[in-house]
């Protein structure tokens, strides 16, 4: 479903699930004016516990850090990078650009 909403609104998908030591991305896409975006998809069937996008705590955020270093390190440069939310709750997804630094 997000990378759907991506690519409809002109992301160019340029990694799914990119494993790294520090954790996974679950998806990594390249926006129209040339971020590189750090998207981490949270779902939920119910917001019963709260919506999706609050359970990307600082732990989660500092990793994706990490991931975004990592990620530069073997494209050997650095890319301006970008850290989004997908919160996908009851079918429902709100997407969050620029979710945290």
């Amino acid at each position: 479903m997000t990378c759907k909403y991506l690519k409809k609104h002109g992301y160019k998908i340029l990694l799914r699930n990119f494993v790294t030591p520090y954790g996974e991305a679950d998806i990594v896409a390249e926006s129209r004016d040339g971020y590189v975006c750090l998207v981490e998809v949270k779902t939920r069937s119910a917001d019963d516990y709260g919506l999706p996008s609050e359970a990307v705590n600082r732990e989660k955020r500092r990793r994706y850090r990490k991931i975004a270093d990592y990620y530069c390190a073997i494209q050997n440069r650095e890319v301006p990078i970008r850290f989004d939310v997908a919160s996908i709750c009851d079918g429902v997804l709100d997407y969050f650009e620029n979710a945290y630094i």
